[in-house]
């Protein structure tokens, strides 16, 4: 490559998940060839996100505004409160129809050989969260990886000794597998059988 701004731009592209250096490089010359339009809409909903978009004070999933609707929809079971490691996460459980609770998203799950312990999950937070006094149930959905056991092994210890009721998502969700990419029919499964 000869050109800094196409190198730069492949090389911006590489960062997205599971896009590698040809994926990366078939984007870039496509939106540079076939569809100028489309690469500055891309540019300019990638701006107008980072200046708008922020973490709910509740819950911390993303919004614009200071709390998000699901936390603040009066439908919604406030006595239960589902944990979650991301916003992809939290939108295939509302895209399955199977919980009318609230959550609390971690962004992220315990991997302490990547310096991600408690604090950085924002532990602190949801035991303030779930010990509110309205909270009955913890519904933990982390994923089945080492690292969401770990995360959900962690936080049901925690809540426990706070006397707080902890349930698991059930074994309907694959071992390893992240919720995002779990079918809908599964995610409503696991959430039904939960314990």
């Amino acid at each position: 490559m000869a050109d800094n701004a196409l190198e730069g731009l492949i090389e911006a592209l590489r960062r997205l998940p599971g896009v590698g250096i040809k994926s990366a490089q078939r984007m870039a010359f496509h939106l540079l060839q076939h569809d100028r339009d489309g690469a500055r809409r891309i540019a300019a909903a990638l701006g107008a996100a980072l200046e708008r978009v922020r973490v709910c004070a509740r819950c911390h999933t993303y919004t614009e505004a200071e709390v998000c609707a699901t936390c603040l929809d009066p439908r919604r079971d406030t006595r239960q409160l589902c944990v979650v490691e991301t916003p992809a996460d939290q939108a295939a459980l509302e895209r399955s129809g199977s919980y009318r609770g609230l959550y609390f998203v971690l962004m992220g799950r315990l991997s302490p050989l990547d310096g991600v312990g408690p604090a950085e999950i924002g532990a602190e937070r949801l035991l303030e969260r779930a010990t509110d006094g309205i909270v009955e149930e913890v519904i933990l959905a982390t994923s089945f990886s080492a690292e969401g056991e770990v995360t959900a092994h962690a936080l049901a210890g925690a809540l426990r000794a706070r006397g707080i009721k902890v349930t698991r998502l059930a074994r309907g969700v694959p071992a390893g597998s992240e919720l995002e990419y779990v079918d809908l029919g599964t995610i409503a499964h696991a959430m039904g059988d939960r314990r």
